[in-house]
């Protein structure tokens, strides 16, 4: 299951219930390209919540895992057959549902682009601008550059502005980022303990020239993680089609 694959999604899927979890100052409007894909192939129930701290999700005092993985399974009632999937930051918080302590248990469950390591200098500016207030622009048009860059959904990458969406709030006279600050902050357990943890089947997934985790760190903790020829850190972004057969073949086992 290793190496560089070529993948598809032309396989029906069963109805299911999907919970998709998207990475640190984004939204789950960056789902639209995997959940378009999904709802027209059938009765799948696909759910893409703002995470804690993000558009219009309530803000926290602290920001854990722990914390995320309560908050997105509060907010599901009864879902039976459920996948979920996590890209970067997302990525622990499935895992952490994986563990089934939330009074949620997932039937598989599929990371994408989790970043593992994490440097002392990377910790101490992350910590830095945690603690800075927003940063208030002038016009939209500025925000909306500065969350494309945040997010690394550029203008060539996603240009459909839907996915941009929650992602920049009026205010007062003029724009900030709808993420607290206090997000990029958070401090995350270990993956591989995570993984360990897990109560159902997993898939661990980068794009094949992702800057954020190398394929010798995923494979290091999961020997069958899978690198997606083509595409970087927003794989769902770049390849939905490449995502669902991810998912796919986690549901097939």
């Amino acid at each position: 299951m290793g190496g560089t694959r070529e993948l598809t999604d032309e396989a029906p899927l069963a109805p299911v219930s999907v919970l998709l979890l998207h990475g640190l100052g984004a939204t789950g409007a960056v789902w639209y390209p995997v959940a378009d894909r999904l709802a027209a192939r059938g009765p799948t129930r696909v759910l893409a919540p703002d995470l804690p701290g993000h558009g219009t999700a309530p803000r926290h005092a602290t920001y854990t895992v722990e914390g995320a993985a309560a908050y997105v399974a509060a907010q599901l009632a009864g879902e039976a057959a459920l996948y979920v999937v996590g890209h970067s930051f997302g990525g622990y918080v499935a895992l952490a549902l994986a563990a089934g302590g939330y009074g949620v248990q997932p039937r598989g469950v599929l990371t994408v682009g989790t970043k593992l390591s994490f440097d002392t200098d990377e910790q101490a500016r992350a910590a830095d601008l945690a603690r800075r207030p927003a940063r208030i622009f002038e016009t939209r048009e500025e925000a909306v550059a500065r969350y494309r860059k945040v997010s690394g959904l550029d203008a060539r990458l996603a240009p459909d502005e839907r996915l941009l969406e929650r992602g920049v709030v009026a205010d007062g006279a003029g724009y900030r980022l709808a993420a607290d600050p206090a997000t990029v902050g958070v401090v995350v357990p270990p993956f591989a303990a995570l993984l360990a943890a897990a109560r159902c089947p997993t898939l661990i997934a980068r794009g094949e020239g992702d800057p954020v985790v190398t394929s010798a760190e995923l494979r290091a903790v999961a020997p069958e993680a899978i690198d997606v020829r083509g595409c970087g850190h927003n794989l769902q972004v770049e390849s939905p089609a490449a995502l669902i057969a991810l998912l796919e073949r986690l549901r097939r086992g």
